[in-house]
């Protein structure tokens, strides 16, 4: 059955109240759902580490405290 079908059928005619109830009822599903379609920040490690390859930390720091001085 489509969801269409579905709604003309058996949602449509109900009253006001239960259609709410069911709304509530598949936002509830939903939300309970969607944590398993989120991302953690933990899966963010080392994403784009390629662009610090080969940089000293150190003498990134002092250039940009450099450029800081040389700032109007």
């Amino acid at each position: 059955m489509q969801v269409e079908e579905l709604y003309n059928q058996q949602i449509r005619n109900l009253s006001t109240q239960s259609r709410l109830q069911l709304l509530a009822l598949i936002a509830r599903d939903l939300a309970a759902a969607s944590p398993n379609s989120l991302h953690r920040i933990t899966e963010l490690r080392g994403l784009g580490k390629e662009i610090w390859q080969g940089v000293e930390a150190q003498q990134y720091v002092n250039e940009l405290r450099d450029e800081w001085d040389k700032t109007p």
